[in-house]
């Protein structure tokens, strides 16, 4: 493994960390941003050009401003509460930067990463074709990425309706 790629997973790990831990919408939205970027990088490295655009242009950008845009909607919360809700956050979630540090602790001294080998793209070929036959990695990964942001805006506003 290449020192830029065990930086990236290392950023993709924090910065997927500080999205979970804040607890300050916008600056979660900003951590979401800058995660889907990092891993669009690690895709564009590992040959997935496509998905990388995909994750992008989509997930670190379309997504962003519908979050702004959906935050912007909402009522502030005071300082007492929002205090309340860190300290609440941070004792519910404890035991995630220890799961991370733990779980890439055993990832990188006691396994061997598998060999992607992703087929590469005949020249001159339709991105419809090359995405329905080629790339099921590629397909794979978006909707697992589309399904994470649906389960996070349901979460997001039922944390929000319960909190009324």
């Amino acid at each position: 493994m290449a020192a830029i790629d065990l930086i990236l997973i290392i950023m993709l790990l924090l910065t997927s960390l500080w999205t979970v831990l804040t607890i300050r919408l916008i600056r979660a939205v900003v951590g979401l941003a800058l995660t889907s970027a990092i891993l669009s990088v690690i895709m564009f490295r590992l040959g997935s050009p496509l998905a990388a655009v995909f994750e992008l242009s989509v997930c670190s950008g379309l997504i962003s401003v519908i979050f702004v845009t959906t935050i912007s909607f909402t009522s502030r919360v005071s300082k007492e509460r929002l205090f309340v809700r860190r300290r609440e956050r941070f004792v519910k979630f404890w035991y995630l930067p220890l799961i991370l540090i733990v779980a890439g602790f055993l990832l990188l001294h006691f396994s061997h990463p598998p060999a992607l080998k992703l087929p590469v793209t005949p020249a001159g070929q339709d991105v419809r074709s090359v995405l329905w036959n080629l790339r099921h990695p590629d397909l794979l990964g978006q909707v697992i990425v589309l399904l994470a942001g649906a389960f996070g805006v349901a979460i997001l506003f039922k944390e929000d309706t319960h909190e009324r």
